[in-house]
């Protein structure tokens, strides 16, 4: 299969992988039937690193998808979700590893599946957190009231979405809300002072006792970041960061890709965890999502605006 460009996002990275296809699970297809050499299967990983070590890392993984599943496979990471969201709705983007927001839009707007959900230490939900300094005083989500709180971006479930929810079932008003942009970013502000709460995601710590939350993002450049900053409360848990198939693939290809998936991974747990993070994958049902749904539903979110804004 010769390199190219996934043109129809020209903004993305792109990398074509060929796969020997001797002992393949399937008999590749022919001409331009999707997911033959002519039109391999267009897969896209929305950016959680740089995107050469996403695509680096899902290099032995698609030679792997190609094998068990008999299709080519085209891999992409663009510069952001939205591209990718769009991608599922026009038909340029058949499968991606999307997150969470990302998904509830991928399938209101266009009608996406998802398939699986990520697996991370053995966890297959996460939450979000709401951090402060550790000397600022503030011991509940009441004592945010008339505060300054960080958040990272306005479509980031466990950096706003979530938290703002918390915020609003505790009818907590705070004087200034901002936007960091990133994670690593809040938790930076917080740290600095900059602002007197953040939200950012949440992990629970590894078995060695590692903080593994976005902390853990600054920690080489602040040392002492995890005494500094507390975690004030944690947010309700909901699904892991989904594989999805856009809206008119046939089941039999949605069905060896899935299968593809869950085979691939497990014996290439060391790459799948340089893509986002991931040790594992599981399985999921829509309905998984129906809390974020109701929670996007009562801040009165309109997914459809969130489009035309990006």
């Amino acid at each position: 299969m010769k390199n190219k460009r996934l043109s129809p996002l020209s903004l993305a990275l792109s990398l074509s992988l060929l796969a020997g296809w001797a002992g393949s699970a399937a008999a590749a297809p022919k001409g331009k039937e999707l997911g033959s050499r002519k039109n391999p299967v267009k897969l896209s990983m929305v950016p959680s690193a740089e995107s050469s070590k996403i695509l680096t890392n899902m290099a032995p993984i698609a030679k792997c998808l190609e094998k068990e599943s008999g299709y080519y496979f085209d891999i992409s990471v663009p510069n952001n979700y939205i591209v990718v969201v769009e991608g599922l709705g026009s038909e340029k983007v058949d499968f991606a590893f999307i997150n969470t927001f990302g998904y509830l839009l991928a399938n209101e707007r266009f009608g996406a599946v998802a398939l699986l959900k990520a697996k991370r230490h053995g966890h297959t939900t996460y939450k979000g957190q709401i951090i402060v300094r550790s000397d600022s005083g503030i011991k509940s989500l009441k004592d945010l009231a008339g505060k300054k709180i960080a958040f990272t971006d306005p479509a980031s479930t466990s950096g706003h979405i979530l938290a703002k929810k918390l915020l609003q079932d505790q009818k907590v008003k705070p004087a200034e809300e901002v936007f960091g942009g990133k994670h690593d970013v809040v938790v930076s502000m917080v740290y600095q002072g900059q602002v007197d709460a953040g939200a950012t995601y949440h992990s629970p710590k590894d078995p060695n006792g590692q903080i593994m939350d976005a902390r853990i993002r600054v920690k080489t450049q602040f040392p002492d970041v995890e005494e500094k900053v507390k975690i004030l409360t944690l947010t309700e848990p909901i699904p892991n960061d989904p594989i999805v198939a856009r809206r008119g693939l046939s089941s039999e290809m949605q069905n060896a890709v899935k299968g593809a998936f869950l085979k691939c991974v497990t014996q290439h747990v060391d790459a799948f965890k340089g893509v986002n993070n991931s040790t594992g994958l599981a399985e999921v049902e829509d309905a998984e999502y129906n809390p974020l749904r109701e929670s996007v539903a009562e801040l009165k979110m309109d997914l459809g605006e969130t489009l035309k804004k990006k």
